[in-house]
């Protein structure tokens, strides 16, 4: 798939790859007994962003992109979806990327995917950012309503309420995310779709590690300043905990770059995407320990020949059904009625 332009962050696809896997902690539906994330403080986080409307724009060139791109997911599902749920709406970028025109690149008069979509509920717990465009053109090409609530693990609907469920860059942040996808299928219809994106594994990889060395260097020790992210090889396992079925997750990088490290960062507050780790250190970063990022993160990882500093987002897009009577299965292991070596041009092995 290919990447269109980001806007101000210009940026490039580049395979990378995959980490080892890393654990990290879930919990069991209902109350979280462990908490990661601080739910206030990312809700405070959220709401000072929407409300610096020129700059939290500027900095939506990452949501636009990811929103666009799970959209195109909804170009392989040949039918209408009537009610239709976005999960997490931020500034209401999925709404935006629906009611853009020529959707499918393979099909250039293809009509705007809004035309799949009777209703669009958009929730989210930021006003603020909910409402930011609310005034926009695009609101007036898609029947949109606006829920705020107060946590987004606490959904709002009853079972069997929507045709689909949409989610882009808001589940990252929610600590009990089995609790949170079995109340997704809860709230599907039966044979519709979940299809989410959300930062995973390695996003800011390079951000990490050079914070860590420079707490080291001029502190003597580490603080965690990039919250925690689930790992592709555990969403797979969630899903079906969670009861979807015929399940498909897969991993793309967006690196963008950025003229320094400042920048960086500047845009990750703007965009609400800040460190909200419930025991993390209060205040901003030291001016020591900032200048140390810099240089040791142009060391570490800038390109010879570039102008600016890599940073790597990645993203993991899943889609899982709800289960349904009659629903399509895949077929059983060892089924198939070809050989996969004739396929493929292979053939047992002579010796010669």
């Amino acid at each position: 798939m290919s990447l269109r332009p980001l806007v101000p962050r210009a940026s490039a696809l580049r395979p990378r790859a995959f980490p080892a896997a890393r654990s990290y902690a879930v919990q069991t539906p209902g109350n979280p007994t462990l908490e990661v994330f601080n739910r206030k403080v990312k809700h405070l986080q959220k709401e000072r962003a929407g409300q610096n409307v020129e700059q939290s724009r500027k900095v939506d060139y990452l949501k636009d992109e990811v929103a666009t791109r799970l959209c195109e997911r909804l170009l392989d599902i040949k039918r209408t979806f009537p009610n239709v749920l976005d999960l997490g709406a931020n500034s209401c970028n999925i709404a935006r990327a629906l009611t853009a025109p020529n959707p499918d690149p393979e099909s250039p008069s293809s009509p705007p995917l809004s035309t799949k979509i009777s209703k669009l509920t958009c929730v989210d717990t930021s006003p603020a950012l909910l409402y930011r465009d609310a005034d926009q053109p695009f609101n007036k090409e898609l029947d949109i309503k606006r829920d705020v609530v107060p946590d987004l693990e606490s959904l709002p609907y009853g079972p069997d309420s929507f045709d689909a469920v949409l989610s882009s860059l808001s589940i990252h942040w929610i600590n009990d995310l089995p609790s949170l996808l079995a109340q997704v299928n809860s709230i599907l219809k039966p044979d519709c779709p979940f299809i989410a994106a959300m930062f995973g594994g390695d996003t800011l990889f390079e951000l990490r590690a050079s914070l860590q060395l420079a707490d080291l260097e001029r502190r003597g020790g580490v603080s965690p300043h990039i919250s925690p992210l689930a790992d592709v090889r555990d969403v797979g396992g969630l899903l079906t905990r969670a009861g979807f079925k015929m399940l498909t997750v897969d991993v793309e990088d967006i690196i963008v770059e950025f003229p320094d490290t400042f920048a960086l960062m500047e845009d990750l507050q703007a965009m609400g995407e800040n460190n909200a780790i419930l025991h993390r250190e209060h205040g901003p970063i030291s001016r020591d320990v900032l200048l140390a990022n810099e240089a040791i993160y142009r060391e570490l990882h800038k390109e010879e020949g570039a102008q600016g500093i890599p940073a790597t987002f990645r993203l993991i897009f899943m889609i899982g059904w709800k289960e349904a009577p009659g629903q399509a299965q895949p077929l059983r292991r060892g089924s198939g009625e070809m050989n996969l070596k004739d396929i493929l041009g292979g053939g047992s092995f002579d010796g010669s």
